[in-house]
């Protein structure tokens, strides 16, 4: 497939609760998540084209604070032909990470890990991102040659912010927009932050997980649209990335109901824009390939 109609799902999970348990799957509400996920799955699930495009790469995203989470999704990265990238997770405060960062790539696999990310959302310092611990280990998750995705609530942005201008050479990504309060629609403050990131020019953002901070039952296209459209004016297309958050999204509607979203917030684009949104952003930061090379599990 030509690289123009490439579409790439910057955001899901994978799990195996046989393998490896997920705790945070027993917060009320998720009883439609537990089960095990894998990428054969998301395939069966993923059907719907967007402007066109057919999915053709993923980013698999850690949901556990666990290496041997990690090293299970690099294993998956190295067989599997539909997963281009990796997002881990290693303990940013540990005096170590240098050397489990070289251990995780050296790996078979190792050369899909692309970002690490912590669950900075579930952390209580408002100024976790800004421990002189976690920035030590952020720089060497800079000098590794990664990126690292940022998991905060919208209350936590000025954390953020704070990183950005701390580290300017970390290649940044927001993931799922910050978690703007969709729910409650109280936007002014998300967006005034959001804003505030975006003028940090290393950062991208993930054009993900909405609906479920949504009412999952009740949303429309145009509640979204009131963050696609800070989202659009404060980063740009060039700096946007779609991702499904599968399979979490299965929580308010699924992969091809948020597939059908995206396309309809995407009319009055370019093809240049839509490009960048659906496949280019993703692909240049998570330095993806756009072609499956690796002998595997087909993408049928």
């Amino acid at each position: 497939m030509s690289d123009a109609l490439a579409l790439v799902d910057a955001h899901h999970h994978v799990w195996n609760l046989d393998l490896r348990p997920q705790p945070w799957l027993d917060e009320p509400g998720h009883e439609p998540l537990r089960r095990s996920f894998s990428s054969r799955a998301l395939r069966s699930a993923a059907t719907r084209p967007i402007a066109g495009r057919r999915l053709t790469r993923t980013v698999v995203v850690q949901c556990i604070t666990s290496v041997p989470e990690t090293r299970d999704l690099l294993a998956l990265a190295d067989s599997d032909p539909l997963v281009g990238a990796v997002v881990g997770w290693a303990d940013l405060t540990s005096p170590a990470i240098g050397d489990v960062l070289d251990e995780l790539r050296a790996r078979p696999g190792g050369e899909y890990l692309r970002a690490l990310r912590h669950i900075v959302q579930d952390e209580s310092d408002p100024e976790w991102l800004q421990r002189p611990a976690v920035e030590r280990g952020l720089r060497a998750v800079q000098d590794s040659g990664l990126g690292y995705d940022v998991l905060i609530r919208s209350h936590q942005l000025p954390q953020a912010i704070r990183l950005a201008e701390r580290l300017p050479e970390l290649p940044l990504v927001l993931d799922h927009a910050g978690k703007p309060p969709l729910a409650r629609r109280e936007l002014t403050d998300w967006a005034e932050q959001l804003r505030g990131l975006a003028r940090h020019p290393q950062v991208r953002c993930k054009v993900s997980g909405l609906v479920t901070e949504a009412d999952h039952e009740k949303w429309t296209v145009d509640d979204i649209r009131p963050v696609w459209d800070v989202l659009l004016s404060a980063f740009g297309s060039h700096r946007l990335m779609f991702g499904s958050d599968w399979p979490v999204c299965v929580l308010a509607g699924g992969w091809n109901r948020w597939a059908a979203t995206v396309e309809e917030l995407l009319d009055g684009c370019s093809a240049t824009e839509i490009h960048a949104v659906l496949a280019g952003t993703a692909t240049a930061f998570y330095h993806l390939t756009t072609a499956p090379s690796k002998e595997g599990t087909p993408c049928s």
